[in-house]
């Protein structure tokens, strides 16, 4: 998995706040206009997008939290300032809502513009639990399943920490959105069959590997997990040998 990925990752978790903190959120909130801004104050037409992008992703969040459809218009009334900008505004909330947390915004009725937020990918998990209270891991499992892909068939578990320090996540230190890690990943992930975790064989001392597991191979396949890191990537294709060969294979096996 390429660190640079995963700072991407990083970087956009460290701008969003938890909606959990913005379940005020009202009509009348706007941005400060040019005259509210402090005297010597930084406020540029990316800052303003910034703000505006993270409200709609708050609102999207809060959405699908809610198992609750949304619609154009419900949107515009959290942007209505930015109605002009609407399609590249849902364009990047979308996204950051798909690589923070794993949910896909799909259109479900054109003729009302209405739209439900998933799981991406196929996968039926986002451990939040029956109440809904938690927040979306789906993102981080897809990237779980990325680094298990990009290694092979299976992927060395120092390399697998490796990731998820890039990513700021560490072995024993409780995160906010997901929990402790270890945790998560090998006894969460394990129990819901999305990876495996076994002890390399004839290893002594003992070394540990994660592989996809049944549920992972069920729901979503090896190629599509790639296509998706690579959509995501600024790496050139070429640096992605695994992508090319499985991208070849799905070929071969469609002909």
């Amino acid at each position: 998995m390429p660190v640079n990925q995963m700072n991407e990752l990083g970087n956009l978790g460290e701008d969003h706040q938890d909606p959990r903190e913005k379940q005020d959120l009202s009509q009348d909130e706007e941005e400060p206009s040019a005259s509210e801004v402090p005297k010597g104050a930084s406020y540029s037409p990316r800052s303003t997008q910034r703000f505006t992008t993270n409200r709609l992703l708050a609102y999207l969040l809060l959405k699908y939290r809610a198992q609750e459809p949304t619609t154009q218009e419900e949107m515009l009334s959290i942007i209505r300032e930015h109605e002009d900008r609407f399609p590249e505004l849902l364009r990047q909330a979308s996204l950051c809502l798909q690589l923070l947390f794993g949910i896909d915004v799909k259109e479900v009725d054109p003729s009302d513009y209405s739209y439900v937020m998933v799981p991406t990918l196929g996968l039926t998990y986002d451990g939040m639990g029956s109440d809904r209270c938690c927040m979306p891991k789906t993102g981080l499992l897809v990237m779980f399943l990325c680094v298990i892909a990009v290694e092979g068939e299976c992927a060395p578990e120092e390399r697998v920490w490796k990731a998820l320090n890039d990513m700021g996540l560490h072995d024993g230190v409780e995160n906010s959105i997901y929990g402790e890690p270890r945790e998560l990943i090998t006894k969460v992930w394990v129990q819901e069959q999305y990876v495996e975790y076994r002890q390399v064989a004839n290893s002594d001392p003992a070394r540990y590997e994660f592989l996809w597991g049944p549920r992972a191979h069920a729901e979503t396949t090896k190629v599509k997990v790639l296509e998706f890191l690579h959509r995501h990537s600024t790496t050139d294709a070429s640096s992605y040998p695994s992508l090319s060969e499985e991208a070849e294979n799905s070929e071969e096996e469609r002909a």
